[in-house]
């Protein structure tokens, strides 16, 4: 191996010149040492040799685009500790390992602070020098306001301020959602009974507007392909529309209220729709016709299904939330536990399924209540579905049915991190696993109460809706 080095060394010698090449100390012992192994001191000899001399070969311009490498506004070397004490110091240290006490990667007091958007005042004079759809803005963010309480911990979840403004619509937005894979197709519906589908990107544009239902939207899902949108309503319909076309292809109609609608995610003819009579009806996407139909305790308020399409988890108007298994190819449903933690016996608003939680390390459930309450649960799928309270949050107790989201999985930070929306009209970021200042950001624009909050595909992008008819479409640092 040396005398390879060395012959390496006196060919280099009679060529021109190199380019200069970094010489940051730190850099370069950091980008020369191969990590550490966790069964010994140190590494091995002969792969430190190896990766020394094919390190040294690189073209100068890679060794300074990972020197010009940055993550959190921390460089390649900072990072690399970070990562280092994670698996030198294992169960052995005293303390976490994360980014706030791991020497260098943590962040100075000046960037440990969370960008907030300007005051609603100032959105509302944009809105009204801008007509019913603002172009992309870039609002400056002010951290001098003395009322601001909230204590700036997640750097992860800072926002740049407002992409894009929709204020079309002229009643409360209830819903929005982003398309399935997509950060782009954004739809919001509302309580007149309109569906808006939108695009985001440059330049914002309203695509379609759906006119059928006659009352509130309640709840709407994607197909997977995103070429269809099934919704429902308190006009007692079911209503599948063909996106690019703006049509209502298929209407079904019920004998109550239907208050939540979601595509099954394996077999997407199958639409799983809960309703104000109890139930839980399975219907044939392409027929119309239900297939198979479950009764419960009381109005089935909100569903979700995992990435599996074994499991349903559906939430009722007195607070409990159901396991229900169904069967991906007839559709058959069978209930398999059922779960009282919220004691309140208020409406279930949100309920959304996650495959995997660096809390809890398996999945996990978010379950959000219309008196405040906020629910984590783990899922244990060896027992279909048992569901099993990690924690809880109390928050005020809104007058609307304000939903909740899991936040992105962005942070190196240990906690699970949700958004929801509020009745001071303000966007708030929670942690969850922190009982005490769980507030880590909050989002500012809104006029009135924000009910609906939804990210896109890529995380980038934060929806949300308010009882104004207002959709702000955030985007994040």
């Amino acid at each position: 191996m040396e005398a390879t080095a060395g012959g390496s060394t006196a060919s280099a010698a009679a060529c021109p010149p190199a380019p200069s090449r970094p010489t940051d100390p730190d850099f370069l012992s950091c980008v020369l040492q191969p990590p550490t192994p966790s069964s010994s001191s140190r590494p091995d000899d002969d792969y430190a040799a190896l990766r020394r001399l094919l390190l040294r070969r690189k073209p100068p311009s890679a060794l300074q685009h990972r020197m010009e490498w940055r993550c959190n506004g921390k460089g390649y070397v900072a990072y690399r500790n970070f990562l280092l004490r994670r698996i030198d110091g294992g169960a052995a240290s005293s303390c976490a390992s994360t980014p706030s006490n791991s020497g260098r990667w943590a962040p100075s007091p000046a960037y440990a602070a969370f960008s907030e958007a300007d005051s609603w005042s100032s959105s509302k004079d944009l809105r009204r020098n801008s007509g019913p759809l603002l172009r992309n803005l870039s609002i400056s963010s002010k951290q001098s306001d003395p009322e601001r309480h909230v204590r700036f911990a997640e750097p992860a979840y800072s926002f740049v301020g407002m992409h894009c403004i929709f204020d079309d619509c002229k009643a409360s937005v209830t819903i929005l959602k982003f398309g399935r894979a997509s950060s782009d197709l954004l739809t919001y519906g509302a309580s007149d009974g309109s569906l808006t589908v939108c695009q985001v990107s440059d330049p914002p544009t309203v695509l379609q507007k759906l006119i059928g239902h006659s009352k509130d939207i309640t709840d709407f899902d994607f197909s997977s392909n995103n070429q269809y949108i099934a919704s429902c309503s308190m006009d007692k319909t079911m209503r599948v529309w063909e996106i690019s076309k703006g049509t209502c292809i298929r209407v079904v109609y019920g004998v109550s209220s239907q208050l939540c609608i979601c595509f099954h995610p394996v077999n997407n003819n199958l639409l799983l729709v809960g309703n104000a009579n109890r139930e839980i009806n399975a219907i044939n996407f392409s027929t119309g016709r239900i297939v198979s139909k479950l009764t419960f305790d009381d109005a089935v308020t909100a569903l979700d299904v995992d990435h599996t399409g074994q499991l349903i988890f559906a939430g009722d108007a007195q607070g409990c939330i159901y396991t229900v298994s169904v069967n991906s190819h007839t559709g058959s449903l069978s209930r398999t536990h059922k779960n009282k933690s919220n004691k309140s016996k208020s409406p279930v608003t949100t309920i959304q399924y996650r495959t995997f939680s660096l809390v809890a390390r398996c999945p996990v459930l978010l379950s959000c209540v219309q008196n405040g309450n906020l629910f984590f649960f783990s899922i244990a799928t060896d027992s279909k579905g048992y569901l099993t309270l990690i924690c809880s949050l109390k928050l005020a107790s809104p007058v609307q049915s304000i939903r909740a989201s899991f936040c992105p999985l962005l942070s190196l930070e240990k906690g699970e991190f949700i958004v929801t929306g509020s009745e001071d009209a303000n966007v708030y970021f929670y942690d969850l696993t922190r009982p005490k200042n769980s507030c880590v950001n909050k989002l500012q624009g809104h006029g009135s109460p924000v009910i609906g909050v939804a990210w896109n595909h890529g995380e980038n992008l934060l929806a949300s809706s308010d009882s104004d008819g207002t959709v702000i479409v955030w985007k994040r640092a």
